[in-house]
């Protein structure tokens, strides 16, 4: 199978690139190479004969046109994305353009490409999305497939608009696809904004680890290797016009996450005091959704498949490929908003 990977160099695109060559796919890797995007994530697969990578942006519909045109894909697998919710609030206009307005283009190459090709029965289009776009949870509870949705950010209201453009297209062209919603992911080439990698980074370097509020807020996190193996899954087994939640099965506070975190540095990389010590409350984001819970039923009945990594092995792993590949995340250092406060409204 030939695969279509948007945002191949992001960090959840990239571990799916990566995943989808060792288990022998094709892959064209379509990114348009923002400041999140880095092709070092993909560097061990770039002299793959079944790789290729087009830098293109999803905005520009005549660019996707000849990607298909050339490529001729069975499969498309859309991970490109602004994703960042403290960026949404600061900037929502790109956020719209993107998820909105390029999968809207993606979907209209995608649809043309298929009709040309007469309808092909395995063609498939799976967007990727989020469990955001449900909303917030109180103490008890998770979010099904059949949840209501209810964003609270720009960027989960992007998402949940892309979301439903995916949906029209299938019911109104017959395009096939499927729509999978994650919960948080964490893990290798995690780019240094999101709340794991700005808990290592700072406290590598000595300096505050921010927690928002009182670090009450629940998530539930998901390895982003298992996170890839869980996509391909569905892209191979999942029915045609139906949603998959893909959770980890890990829910912590981020108080609580924080400190895992801190303990796992002091027995890796000690330094003269704890790196609790360096925790520090700050001013909490505006709509800040207090829990995401996924409920996984659907895609382990339907599927078989569960995560693999629990939170305590992921978060192990995650730290020490942190302090392993210093040489990748300094290079990110110095890219447009790498460790400053966003999002304060």
């Amino acid at each position: 199978m030939k695969l279509l990977v948007t945002g191949g160099a992001g960090f959840i695109g990239s571990a799916v690139v990566r995943l989808a060559i060792t288990r022998g796919y094709e892959v064209i890797n379509l990114d348009a190479l923002t400041y999140a995007a880095c092709l070092d994530n993909v560097a061990s697969v770039a002299d793959d004969p079944k790789y290729a990578f087009v830098e293109a942006d999803i905005r520009n519909a005549q660019a996707l046109a000849e990607v298909f045109t050339t490529h001729k894909p069975d499969a498309v697998m859309h991970l490109a994305a602004e994703s960042h919710v403290d960026r949404s609030i600061d900037g929502p206009g790109a956020f719209i353009d993107t998820n909105v307005t390029g999968t809207f283009n993606l979907l209209q190459a995608a649809r043309a490409y298929w009709e040309v090709a007469g309808k092909p029965d395995g063609f498939r289009f799976h967007h990727i999305s989020t469990d955001e776009v449900y909303g917030t949870l109180g103490a008890t509870g998770a979010f099904t497939e059949d949840t209501s949705y209810a964003p609270n950010s720009p960027y989960s209201a992007s998402k949940a608009a892309s979301d439903h453009l995916v949906r029209a297209w299938g019911e109104t062209y017959g395009l096939p696809f499927v729509i999978t919603n994650c919960s948080n992911n964490y893990g290798p080439y995690h780019f240094p904004e999101k709340l794991i990698p700005v808990v290592i980074l700072n406290a590598l370097a000595g300096l505050p680890i921010p927690v928002y509020g009182a670090g009450e807020n629940v998530r539930d996190w998901l390895y982003v290797e298992d996170h890839a193996d869980a996509l391909l899954t569905v892209l191979e087994h999942g029915e045609n016009a139906r949603s998959y939640n893909i959770g980890g099965e890990n829910e912590a506070r981020n108080i609580d996450l924080v400190r895992m975190i801190c303990a796992i540095l002091d027995r890796l990389k000690p330094a003269d005091t704890p790196y609790a010590n360096l925790i520090t409350f700050v001013t909490d984001r505006p709509g800040h959704d207090l829990r995401y819970a996924i409920d996984p039923t659907r895609i382990r009945t339907e599927l078989g498949w569960r995560p693999s990594v629990t939170l305590e092995e992921g978060l192990e792993k995650t730290v020490a490929w942190y302090l392993e590949n210093e040489d990748w995340w300094r290079a990110l250092q110095n890219r447009e908003g790498v460790g400053k406060r966003l999002g304060t409204g």
